[in-house]
């Protein structure tokens, strides 16, 4: 009996190896991103195993087992791209950072590119211009703004007529700043949402009769502060939770129209987002001249002097390399496939894993050592803890 569970594991350690292997390379051949399908099917696979090899008896177990492991196989995507040719392709927020990469990265492979920027005459219109092949056009385009809105939709439908447009890339977005969730001024929660959210809504609504028309492709660039929560980020959190429900609910909304919906998830990367030191020092003191004065009490002054360096912290921690953006929103616009969601960088997918399928407690200890913003505590506090001890 001994001799024959022996036998059965061994055969089972065997068949895993094997599955694996051509799992991983059929992964590395379509280019299907090995960290999303370990954790996603990989690891319910493993457990399966676990349960067939000590539960079920051995006929059982290895049949079950095997029929698991061929259709999780057969369910690999293959990648297959569409041309470039003939395609126009929207995307907001192009004065710089991700927006002015993708631009030119979609330009470099044949896609007719609407560039929207704030100012047509800034320093990134005109090196988008520069650098730029003639199919790429600058519109000028503030997504807050209802009447610039209207004027880039008849541009651009003039332009490509009944064709319509193959992609929306909803890119423009703000941050504001970082802080306690308390300390955000109303401002800050009014022009995330803005930009972030409203912005994306009236852009979509506008152009959704040109992309229907193409069965195009609505991508948004969100966060994976839209899906897990990261201590300091109420106010944009908040937005791209909202952009997140969109997209989702259009996915569903648009099936009927042969349009395909896709949410970036991004992790970290050194963009424009964060502002420069300067808007960072204005916003530190707007905080300031909008807090009510036991507010300014309790947190006290050593805390808020704090919130100045959360700038620098930032943009140490993020990733200077955009390539895995860029991927992916090409994936998501020209793959005949694409997929509903893509989680681009470090632990983009792993940490929102963490929060969704494991106790709360264990991510908030996560969290709290991870995405720690201050390194002291409010003074209030400070003095509690102080009595504490001395009683």
């Amino acid at each position: 009996m001994e001799m024959l569970q022996c036998d059965s594991a061994l055969l089972y350690i065997v068949l895993s190896a094997l599955f694996s292997g051509l799992v991983i390379h059929k992964l590395i051949r379509n280019n299907v991103k090995i960290e999303n399908a370990a954790v996603s099917c990989l690891l319910p696979l493993l457990l399966l195993e676990i349960f067939c090899c000590c539960v079920l008896c051995s006929c059982l177990g290895l049949t079950l087992f095997i029929l698991a492991c061929t259709l999780y196989y057969a369910c690999i995507p293959v990648r297959r791209m569409l041309t470039t040719q003939g395609k126009a392709v929207l995307i907001t927020g192009c004065d710089s950072g991700l927006g002015h990469a993708l631009a030119k990265y979609l330009d470099e492979i044949g896609v007719l590119v609407y560039a929207g920027v704030l100012d047509k005459k800034g320093q990134g219109a005109e090196e988008l211009s520069r650098v730029s092949s003639p199919r790429l056009s600058l519109i000028q385009l503030d997504v807050t703004n209802p009447e610039q809105i209207k004027n880039a939709y008849n541009g651009v439908r003039n332009q490509v007529q009944d064709a319509g447009l193959w992609g929306i890339v909803h890119n423009a977005g703000v941050l504001g700043y970082m802080a306690d969730g308390e300390l955000l001024p109303l401002s800050v929660y009014k022009q995330c949402m803005d930009v972030n959210f409203i912005g994306v809504v009236q852009v979509t609504k506008m152009f959704m009769p040109l992309l229907r028309k193409a069965k195009g492709r609505l991508v948004t660039i969100s966060s994976m502060a839209g899906h897990t929560p990261l201590p300091g980020f109420a106010a944009y959190a908040a937005s791209k939770a909202a952009l997140s429900m969109f997209s989702a609910v259009m996915r569903q909304d648009l099936f009927k129209w042969g349009v395909k919906v896709s949410a970036i998830y991004p992790s970290g990367f050194k963009t424009n987002i964060f502002g420069s030191k300067d808007h960072w020092s204005s916003q530190d003191q707007k905080i300031l001249d909008n807090l009510m004065p036991d507010v300014k009490e309790d947190y006290g002054e050593e805390y808020l002097a704090s919130l100045k360096d959360l700038h620098h912290t930032m943009s140490t921690v993020s990733s200077p390399d955009l390539s895995p953006v860029l991927e992916d929103v090409c994936h998501a616009l020209l793959a005949e496939e694409p997929y509903f969601s893509y989680t681009p960088g470090r632990c983009a997918y792993l940490i929102p894993c963490l929060f969704r399928y494991f106790p709360l407690w264990v991510y908030d200890n996560f969290a709290k050592r991870t995405f720690q913003i201050h390194h002291i505590l409010p003074r209030s506090l400070q003095m509690s803890k102080a009595n504490n001890k001395m009683d």
